[in-house]
């Protein structure tokens, strides 16, 4: 079986169709590459062909390359990876140089045969690198389908040309959002971005695209940066204009990114430096900062959360041997933000949805939220008074329970208190079949106990949705001592369903994403209370990558949440309870009316309308700053590793069972510093014997609860890393 076939017609125009057997969307390989060099090959050498059409027999183009094939091109050179890695860039470029130059004579750039892409949808990476080279993109107009280079979004950028084409097609600045941001648009936007040539109706696709390459001219096949005189639009580096852009650009990719992540800095520096030098010589300059990259641990990490193990925990990586667990019908009981949102996504993705809660007035806003949002949708043109009357017409809004009739999956999302949730679970199930699964969303309370209340605890879960539902990609499911695998399965399907990245997690105090974000607000706020400069407490958190300082967060999350969980927590454990401190603060606060973003008043001011205009300066006055403040190292490593010594303390105690779990949402549930891969991944970035030198030191300055882990003693003894041991989704009592 083959990626590529190849067909020549009566008018002598080429088609190479791109169809990878058994895959839903092609993605290149080593092979695949071959392939597709051979039949342009062919194509060149054979006098009876005019022209080429590269096309897919999909209703897409591409996704991109396969991203093992990096690992490949790595290990294939032993002991000297860049080598390895420069060699298999060059073939790339080797081939799709061969594509742009098409036959013509070096000299004269005549005699070459045109080639077209005709995509009929979505061209991704190196899925819209290779029409670049081609001499002409034509799309179906499809509504669906994205354009664009993604690659910036999992630590590295656009490495088969797409750089330094892009820039040079566009200029700088406007290829910088999609370049630099990953920006993704439909065929129309991408026309009239100037990324693509025409769009056409999909039955129109492929007679247009055969009648420009019979009509096509030598000039027509010339790009305009192998034309003599060419400038790059919008100036080169050494122009007063391009000079300017490129100032902007290195402020913007610094204000940005902290300095954090290596590869927009590096993607700026190949289109800086590329812009300097004939188009050749770009590529190389673009291949060498490409490798640098894909050396670089970051680069790796990210790869590894944000592509493969996100991808694998999509297609169910961890799901029981069950049968398809499919929603049909879904019931939400309480129409809050939570339950609104839960509501609407499921709406979203065709799921017929019961939304209750205590009064149809109430109800009915809570559908009304959904509503909302779909407005929004149609002022920014993504979505039509259509898919709004449809989305709306799955949802049912009512207080009569007797609608769950019906329902095979139930999400309770009323108010988080153990007798209010009892209530709720009877009285749905009252309505519900024998075999429907009851769920539970909710950030604290112990699913085992929530699942007394049920008749079928071996059919009662969690789910913990993030808020907002809409724009949060996690959702952590988790398990009951007596949950069984039909309701895992049930969960994660209905997860995946709505196009969420699902997580399993065994039942536990805070479950995984709380456990390990609280002791990272605590932790902030207990150095407010030791005299470190609040604003030296948030910038160290942004510049070492959180997307949010410890205080800030609080605020957004709210002051007096804090405050309750704090208390309730305090009366769980009694004498072991470790933040007494950190309460100070909380409590003071709250006494003080500042309950944070929603009031108007936090660890921050507020204007009247609820921007942030700095730093409180009543946190001084109360906690005045020391004489001595810490390096900005010793902070970030305070906050960072508070969060990844739980996750580590977790897996441990079986609460994560899958280390990859627990990278992806770190990244994907609170934004665990995403240049890092996540909290295991960072550990392992440090290295188990350095993370341990560092635990000592805090240890031995602010208390046990930086005391380094047995596993992670042992892994620094041993020399190995937690995914050298446990990457393959292992879990601790199996190793």
């Amino acid at each position: 079986m083959t990626d590529f076939t190849y067909d020549v017609d009566a008018e002598g125009v080429a088609t190479i169709t791109w169809d990878v057997p058994g895959k839903s969307m092609n993605v290149m390989s080593l092979d695949g590459l071959a392939e597709l060099e051979g039949f342009i090959d062919q194509a060149l050498a054979d006098d009876a062909v005019k022209g080429v059409i590269l096309t897919s027999g999909k209703d897409s183009f591409a996704a991109g390359m396969d991203l093992n094939i990096i690992a490949q091109m790595k290990a294939s050179a032993g002991d000297n990876p860049a080598q390895g890695l420069m060699d298999g860039l060059t073939r790339i470029h080797a081939m799709l140089r061969k594509i742009e130059r098409a036959g013509m004579d070096p000299k004269t750039l005549k005699g070459g045969k045109p080639i077209v892409a005709a995509l009929p949808g979505t061209g991704l990476g190196l899925g819209y690198e290779i029409p670049l080279a081609c001499h002409r993109i034509i799309v179906a107009d499809n509504p669906k389908a994205k354009i664009g280079l993604p690659e910036i979004m999992v630590g590295i950028f656009p490495g088969a040309g797409g750089t330094t084409r892009l820039s040079r097609k566009l200029g700088a600045m406007a290829a910088a959002p999609f370049l630099l941001e990953g920006k993704l648009s439909d065929p129309k936007r991408a026309k009239s971005a100037g990324l693509i040539d025409d769009v056409v109706p999909m039955a129109d696709l492929l007679d247009e695209a055969r009648n420009w390459v019979l009509s096509a001219s030598d000039k027509d096949i010339v790009k305009p940066w192998d034309q003599k005189g060419w400038k790059m639009p919008g100036g080169a580096p050494y122009h007063p204009a391009g000079f300017m852009t490129f100032v902007g650009a290195s402020a913007m990719v610094n204000g940005k990114t902290k300095g954090v992540y290596p590869a927009a800095k590096a993607l700026l520096s190949a289109v800086y430096e590329g812009a300097l030098v004939p188009f050749d010589t770009a590529i190389r300059i673009e291949s060498r900062w490409f490798t640098s990259v894909l050396l670089n641990p970051s680069s790796t990490a990210m790869i590894r959360s944000l592509f493969i193990n996100k991808e694998a925990l999509e297609k169910g990586a961890n799901r029981p041997d069950a049968p398809d667990q499919k929603v049909k019908k879904l019931g939400v009981i309480g129409a809050g933000m939570m339950g609104a949102g839960i509501a609407y996504v499921s709406a979203q993705a065709g799921i017929e949805v019961v939304l209750i809660d205590q009064t149809q007035e109430s109800a009915d806003r809570g559908k009304a939220y959904s509503e909302g949002l779909l407005d929004k949708g149609i002022k920014r043109r993504k979505v039509t008074e259509q898919k709004k009357a449809q989305v709306l017409g799955r949802i049912t809004a009512t207080p009569d329970f007797a609608a769950l009739a019906g329902c095979d999956l139930v999400v309770e999302a009323v108010f988080e208190d153990p007798k209010v949730k009892a209530e709720t679970t009877a009285r749905a199930e009252a309505h519900l079949p024998a075999d429907a699964i009851f769920a539970t969303n909710t950030s604290t309370l112990p699913i085992t106990e929530l699942a007394k209340a049920s008749r079928s605890p071996e059919q009662f879960i969690g789910i913990h949705f993030f808020s907002p539902v809409d724009k949060m990609l996690l959702v952590e499911i988790i398990k009951g001592a007596q949950t069984g695998d039909r309701a895992v399965a049930k969960a994660l399907d209905f997860v995946r369903q709505i196009r969420k990245t699902p997580i399993v997690v065994n039942d536990a105090r805070y479950f995984y994403a709380n456990r390990c974000i609280l002791p990272y607000t605590n932790e902030g706020i207990r150095m407010v209370r030791e005299g470190v400069a609040p604003a030296l407490i948030e910038n160290a958190a942004k510049l070492v990558g959180m997307p949010l300082g410890p205080l800030q967060l609080t605020d957004e999350v709210s002051i007096d949440l804090g405050a309750k969980i704090a208390r309730a927590t305090r009366a769980a454990m009694g004498d072991a309870y470790p933040d007494a401190d950190v309460d100070e603060v909380v409590f003071w606060l709250e006494d003080e009316g500042r309950l944070g973003r929603k009031a108007n008043a936090g660890f921050y001011a507020y204007d009247d309308a609820g921007k942030r205009t700095g730093l409180w300066e009543g946190l001084a006055a109360k906690y005045p700053r020391a004489d001595a403040q810490p390096e900005l190292t010793e902070v970030q490593h305070r906050l960072l590793m508070m969060q990844a010594l739980e996750a580590v303390r977790a897996f441990e105690e079986g609460v994560l069972m899958d280390i990859r779990e627990g990278d992806v949402a770190g990244i994907l549930g609170w934004g665990f510093a995403p240049w890092s891969g996540g909290p295991i991944s960072w550990l392992d970035i440090l290295g188990a014997a350095r993370a341990v030198e560092i635990c000592d030191r805090l240890e031995a300055a602010h208390g046990a609860r930086f005391r380094a882990p047995a596993l992670l003693r042992d892994l620094a003894d041993s020399g190995e890393t937690f995914y050298g041991r446990y990457g393959d989704g292992k879990a601790l009592a199996a190793a």
